[in-house]
């Protein structure tokens, strides 16, 4: 936990980090797909996604990918909340298959964090990891809207593990 908040602290401090979008994302948490019994919850989401890349993915002539750091918190109807760091890769959806940018992202990231199940699901241990796919649009202001589908486990290192998926929509302002 010390070092998630030591992650934290930096990443808002630096100069070097001042650039990127917060997003705010309102969703259904422990949405489940197969008709087993779920646990839902509203899911609000902040993350701060800086725009400095701290590894570059691919050969030195190409670069393909750009590993950017992330930290957020989500918190749920029923009092759970989630503070977490990670990374992203946002990548424009044409690009990726060789053709020209259009106005649509592809943003995969991973993170893991303190979940506390408040009066919500019982993930069975306070470490998890949350793993989400976005695609976003951008808007003629620079701002984006969004849609993303994530999930969140412990890896099995709990006693159980659940885990949920959440489906957001989010909006995305520039800082």
């Amino acid at each position: 936990m010390r070092i998630l908040f030591s992650l934290l602290l930096i990443l808002l401090t630096s100069k070097s980090f001042a650039s990127g979008y917060d997003i705010f994302g309102i969703g259904i948490y422990d949405v489940k797909f197969d008709g087993s019994n779920t646990q839902e919850a509203t899911d609000f989401r902040y993350e701060r996604r800086f725009d400095n890349s701290l590894i570059d993915i691919g050969p030195k002539e190409d670069n393909f990918f750009y590993l950017k750091p992330l930290i957020g918190v989500e918190y749920t109807s029923d009092n759970a909340s989630y503070f977490l760091a990670g990374v992203y890769i946002e990548e424009n959806l044409n690009e990726i298959f060789g053709s020209e940018k259009n106005l649509f992202n592809f943003i995969p990231s991973f993170a893991f964090g303190y979940y506390d199940d408040g009066n919500g699901k019982k993930l069975g241990n306070n470490l998890q990891f949350r793993t989400t796919f976005e695609i976003s649009y951008n808007l003629k202001n620079e701002n984006r809207v969004g849609i993303s589908l994530g999930h969140i486990s412990n890896a099995n290192l709990g006693d159980k593990n659940p885990g949920v998926e959440i489906v957001s929509i989010t909006y995305q302002i520039p800082f």
